[in-house]
């Protein structure tokens, strides 16, 4: 008989944590970036929530002021250099500064016409997009945030969210896989390059977690259960060690860790959330 592990409370939070402190949350009208923004209000952060879907950023700053949080959202595509600037001009616009940048948006699919396929059968689109959105935008995102961070000259801290595929591999997803590696890769060269800067990046690195990613993925799989698939053996595992999947939460309690100043001593790390996936 095993002792279940249950998932952190969605309640709990860390006083006055992120006091003082402005955070940029991209992808964060919805899912993990969404949990990020309004646990870290709850923490006294002042909040930038930055989405591709202006209504639903508009709607979560909303929401989080209406319970006394502090948050604007903003319009932003992260594949668009100009978008990134026009982000963190809003943060330093609305709260002073930056201190903080929370890195969640990113793509497993590239939607209906665009869907993960072993390589030899992946679309153009699929390909492109995932590496667009996930690598590039990253990237974009990373540049007017670090220039913002470097020009303040009071330090700063970035979390780039990751994946397991970032830190193995997985079947059928290889733009997906290979963004995340290249997330992780990015990681710890920003680590280096602006260490003298004071500022940290780290990566979170999540197993399944229940988004609505995690959602259209299931969907997938279910609408490809008549292709070939692997032999079973080594590259089949059973799960992970806690056998049910994350919550967005137990993600967000994470990821805010290595934003805090708790973490001080930690930068270029990239760190495994995953119930035990790559334990073994």
């Amino acid at each position: 008989m095993s002792i279940a592990m249950p998932p952190v409370d969605p309640q709990t939070f860390v006083a006055r944590r992120f006091s003082g402190q402005v955070m940029l949350v991209t992808g964060g009208a919805s899912g993990m970036g969404l949990a990020c923004a309004t646990r870290a209000a709850r923490e006294d952060a002042s909040v930038v929530i930055c989405d591709v879907d202006a209504a639903a950023a508009a709607e979560a700053a909303a929401e989080l002021a209406a319970v006394g949080g502090r948050a604007v959202g903003i319009a932003a595509d992260i594949t668009r250099r100009d978008d990134c600037a026009r982000m963190v001009a809003a943060a330093v616009e609305a709260f002073g500064g930056l201190d903080v940048a929370i890195n969640a948006a990113g793509v497993m699919d590239g939607g209906d016409d665009a869907r993960p396929a072993p390589l030899h059968l992946a679309s153009d689109r699929y390909l492109e997009r995932t590496i667009g959105i996930n690598v590039m935008g990253t990237m974009f995102a990373c540049a007017a945030e670090l220039r913002q961070m470097v020009d303040q000259r009071r330090g700063g801290a970035i979390v780039n969210v990751g994946s397991t595929t970032g830190l193995t591999g997985s079947a059928g997803t290889p733009a997906y896989v290979a963004s995340k590696h290249a997330v992780n890769g990015l990681t710890r060269s920003i680590a280096i390059d602006y260490a003298p800067h004071g500022i940290r990046c780290n990566s979170a690195n999540m197993g399944a977690t229940e988004t609505p990613m995690l959602a259209r993925a299931m969907d997938m799989l279910s609408e490809r259960g008549d292709r070939p698939k692997p032999a079973a053996g080594p590259m089949v595992k059973p799960g992970p060690l806690i056998a049910r999947p994350s919550t967005i939460w137990e993600q967000a309690a994470v990821i805010l860790f290595l934003a805090s100043r708790e973490a001080s001593d930690m930068t270029g790390a990239l760190v495994a959330s995953d119930g035990g996936w790559t334990a073994y």
